[in-house]
C-alpha cells in the first residue's frame, strides 16, 4: 500500500473510520473538481464495516447532545480532520442536492455490487457496512491490487432476503417504502425496529458482522423519523 495511504488508513481506524477503498476518477465518476479546477487524482472513502467502529460514535459528544443528524455530524467532524491532517477535501452522501454518486464510487473502490434489496452487498460484510465520506487528494496515490470476487448473490440460492419481509415491501423490482415504515411502526414491527429489517438479517453473507440492537435500532429509529 502507498506510505501516505498506509498512514491515512492508520489515522482513520484511530478515530473509528474504517478505509473503505479508493481509486483514480474518470471523467464518468463525476468526482467534483477541486475549488481552483485541478481534478482529483485519487479519492479515498471511509465507513463503517459491521459494528466495529460503531463504539467509537456511540461515545462521542454528537450522539450525546440530542441534537438532530449526530452521525452525519460525527461522521463531518472526522472526516474533515483527516483531511487537514493529510491534506484531502471532504465530501458526502448528504451532501446535496445535487447528490454525490457514492454507491457508483463505493463499487469503483472496492468489490461492492447492488443486492436484491438495492443496499450495497460486500463479499465479507455482506449487508453490513456503510460510507460515511470521503477524501479527495491532488496526488495520484499508488493504488492496491483490485479485489476480482465477484457479487455474492450470483450464487444465493433461494434469494432468501426476497422471501423474508412479513409485509412484502421488498420485491426484486421495487422498495415499498410506505408499506415497510407502516409495518415498522406498528406493533407487529417491533422486532424491525429494534434489531433491523428482517429481509436484510436473513441474508447469509457476513452474519458474523450484523449490526448490533442498538446500531441496527439507530439506524431503523432514523428510517422513521426521515420517511
Amino acid at each position: 500500500m502507498d506510505p501516505d495511504l498506509a498512514s491515512l488508513n492508520t489515522d482513520a481506524e484511530a478515530c473509528g473510520l474504517a478505509y473503505r477503498g479508493c481509486f483514480h476518477p474518470e471523467i464518468e465518476d463525476v468526482v467534483p473538481a477541486f475549488a481552483d479546477g485541478a481534478a482529483v487524482e485519487t479519492l479515498v472513502l471511509f465507513g463503517f464495516v459491521g459494528a466495529r467502529q460503531w463504539p467509537h460514535f456511540a461515545r462521542s459528544a454528537e450522539m450525546a447532545d440530542a441534537l438532530p443528524d449526530p452521525l452525519d455530524r460525527w461522521s463531518r467532524r472526522m472526516i474533515d480532520a483527516l483531511g487537514i491532517r493529510h491534506g484531502g477535501s471532504a465530501l458526502y452522501p448528504t451532501q446535496g442536492p445535487p447528490w454525490l454518486p457514492f454507491q457508483r464510487w463505493a463499487m469503483r473502490a472496492e468489490p461492492v455490487y447492488r443486492s436484491p434489496l438495492g443496499v450495497s452487498i460486500h463479499p465479507d460484510y455482506g449487508l453490513w457496512h456503510a460510507y460515511r465520506g470521503a477524501l479527495a487528494f491532488r496526488r495520484r496515490f499508488v493504488l492496491p491490487p483490485r479485489d476480482p470476487r465477484p457479487s455474492p448473490c450470483e450464487s444465493c440460492v433461494g434469494k432468501p432476503c426476497l422471501q423474508t419481509c412479513p409485509v412484502s415491501a421488498i420485491r426484486p423490482d421495487q422498495y415499498l417504502v410506505g408499506t415497510c415504515a407502516e409495518h415498522v411502526g406498528s406493533s407487529a414491527g417491533a422486532g424491525c425496529l429494534r434489531f433491523g429489517c428482517m429481509a436484510r438479517r436473513a441474508c447469509p453473507v457476513g452474519v458474523e458482522f450484523r449490526y448490533h440492537p442498538e446500531q441496527a435500532h439507530f439506524h431503523m429509529t432514523a428510517f422513521m423519523r426521515r420517511r
